[in-house]
């Protein structure tokens, strides 16, 4: 392996791998896809109702990837559930794991459930064979159909995404608290970095569910609801903005401080980073997506033009997020702690934590998302009536 300088024994192979890269990025898009549902059911904004069952079904399937690339990177996977039994409250990656359960099973899967609950009931009262044996299970013994008891479900569904909402910050904004509280290394060492995970990790999940919601209209050849595109775009916007600043004030404050890193930090941009992190994080995927949906918020364009205009825009944000989540977990590893040395990271192909694993764990979110849309479809025409051959049930659950 190619180093220059000098290093430590220990800093001449990266710990952490492309996978290390990954699970930040797949956190990200789980926290921003939430926020996004979180607008149309607690802030009220109707505009984005469309994408809310879809955006809480595209969280549920990343999440449930979430954990992979750890288990992956970890020499005993098998040992990973003991943390759970022996909590180690002075690790901060051990108490991740009560966090990921916490978000998972008492936050998002939970409002799915209450959001779904009347739909579910129906299905399994009309529903036939295997599909219906499903559908039973998941209603856990609660059919009652009610307007008093689908009002309590409406409440306890609003409470639970209030709840949510400080748990999403506290998902990723945690991941970035992980890495800007490894004081040993000023690449991380910052107290913004939590803020600046938070508000990628929003740009990220706003931008994935934009465009998973105008792909499934695509190819379910319904017609993308523009008004609803473009309030998606305004708040992506809105959060590119913030995070974009973030960043740039990390950066400035980096150049004022000048400590003895900064030497070592600023021949790691202009060298080894120059392309990750200078052309594709901030031009082609900061910039560019900005000013494209700058774009269309200051001009008058046709609704084909800002469709287009959308989807190019939200997949290079998805591209700049993830250069930005390689500069942070990769770049910070390419230096050492002398300061007087560099390393470099080659990505193997096909091995535990090559490129070829990186590729099917950012991939399998999206047939267990297929699985979850074909189970509890999000869209609006799928809504069932109990004169469509269900009878709701009477008295207490």
């Amino acid at each position: 392996m190619p180093v220059q300088g000098y290093m430590y024994p220990n800093e001449v192979e990266l710990a952490w791998s492309i996978l290390i890269v990954l699970y930040p990025f797949i956190t990200g898009l789980v926290a921003g896809a939430f926020i996004l549902a979180s607008l149309e059911r607690v802030f009220r904004v109707e505009e984005v109702k469309p994408t809310y069952r879809l955006a809480l079904l595209t969280a549920l399937a990343f999440l449930l990837v979430a954990p992979l690339p750890l288990q992956l990177h970890l020499g005993h996977p098998e040992r990973s559930f003991e943390m759970y039994l022996t909590p180690h409250r002075s690790s901060a990656m051990a108490m991740f794991g009560f966090v990921y359960l916490w978000y998972l099973m008492a936050v998002l899967v939970l409002e799915i459930w209450l959001d779904y609950r009347r739909d579910i009931v129906l299905l399994s009262q009309s529903a036939k064979g295997i599909p219906r044996l499903i559908y039973r299970a998941l209603t856990l013994g609660s059919m009652n159909l009610s307007e008093n008891a689908l009002r309590i479900d409406e409440r306890a569904s609003y409470i639970v995404t209030v709840i949510g909402i400080p748990s999403a910050f506290l998902l990723h904004g945690y991941v970035g608290f992980i890495f800007g509280s490894v004081k040993a290394n000023p690449w991380w060492s910052s107290p913004t970095m939590p803020v600046v995970f938070l508000f990628s990790a929003m740009v990220s999940g706003i931008a994935a569910v934009m465009l998973l919601y105008m792909f499934t209209s695509w190819v379910r050849g319904q017609a993308v609801e523009v008004n609803c595109v473009d309030t998606i775009a305004r708040y992506l916007l809105y959060a590119f903005l913030i995070d974009f600043g973030l960043e740039m004030l990390d950066l400035v404050h980096r150049i004022y401080e000048a400590d003895e890193s900064f030497r070592s930090l600023d021949f790691m941009v202009h060298t080894r980073l120059y392309l990750s992190q200078v052309v594709i994080q901030i031009y082609i995927g900061t910039l560019v997506p900005i000013g494209l949906l700058a774009l269309t918020q200051l001009t008058r364009l046709a609704e084909k033009v800002r469709k287009r205009i959308y989807a190019v825009a939200g997949a290079l944000t998805l591209v700049g997020i993830f250069a930005m989540r390689w500069n942070v977990v990769i770049g910070g590893q390419l230096f050492s702690k002398s300061f007087l040395g560099y390393t470099t990271y080659k990505v193997g192909i096909i091995t535990k934590e090559g490129l070829l694993t990186a590729i099917v764990l950012t991939l399998l979110p999206f047939p267990i998302l297929w699985a979850l849309v074909k189970l509890l479809p999000p869209w609006a025409e799928h809504e069932l009536t109990p004169e469509a051959g269900a009878t709701p049930a009477k008295g207490g659950d």
